[in-house]
């Protein structure tokens, strides 16, 4: 996995499980909270006729970071914290990417915060955001204002739910497109494993 395609992966994960919508329900996430789902993610890619598919769960804690385990069709785990990126396979350590070395990471976290305290506003310096629906159904459209940015590895994105997120659709310069869909999504406490693969990631 080289720099860039960390980038898009990590922009990937932390849009998916944006908690709350502008103007909409709020899941209500406290302090210590974290938020636990499965995810299924499709990838549609120019030359393949089936979408590449892979499923497992995630959690996301708020000002820790995130941990995506892949499970199908190989178990992968990936945290992601505002210190950087570590990626582990078979129990070992396979990739490990320091925030120097990805610099749009941290603009993500400011991002994510203000999504997840329902400020979409936060994401208004780098996406123009188009809000539709209801408290019960929301959709939010997310377009980088600057497209020659090559840090923002996506043409746009397209987020869906109604507490939490159900599904988000991202669309490359390419023109393929890669769909994460969630569920199963609960609120929780931090498990004692997720906050050593947190701690990990700044080590």
């Amino acid at each position: 996995m080289n720099a860039r395609f960390a980038l898009a992966f990590a922009l990937g994960l932390i849009w998916a499980p944006l908690a709350a919508a502008a103007d909409g329900p709020s899941p209500g996430l406290e302090a210590g909270q974290v938020l636990r789902g499965r995810f299924v993610q499709e990838r549609h890619l120019k030359g393949f006729k089936a979408p590449l598919r892979s499923e497992g769960h995630f959690v996301l804690a708020p000002g820790r970071g995130l941990i995506w385990r892949a499970e199908k069709p190989f178990a992968v785990t990936t945290a992601i914290t505002a210190a950087g990126l570590v990626q582990q396979a078979g129990g070992a350590e396979t990739l490990r990417l320091p925030s120097s070395r990805l610099p749009f990471l941290a603009r993500l976290y400011d991002m994510l915060g203000g999504a997840l305290a329902g400020d979409w506003r936060a994401l208004g310096g780098d996406f123009t955001v188009a809000r539709s629906g209801d408290d019960k159904r929301w959709q939010v459209a997310l377009i980088p204002r600057n497209t020659d940015d090559l840090a923002m590895p996506f043409r746009s994105i397209a987020i869906a739910g109604d507490r939490f997120v159900e599904h988000v659709e991202m669309t490359k310069p390419d023109g393929d497109t890669e769909g994460l869909t969630f569920f199963d999504q609960t609120l929780s406490t931090l498990a004692a494993d997720d906050a050593a693969a947190l701690d990990d990631v700044g080590k």
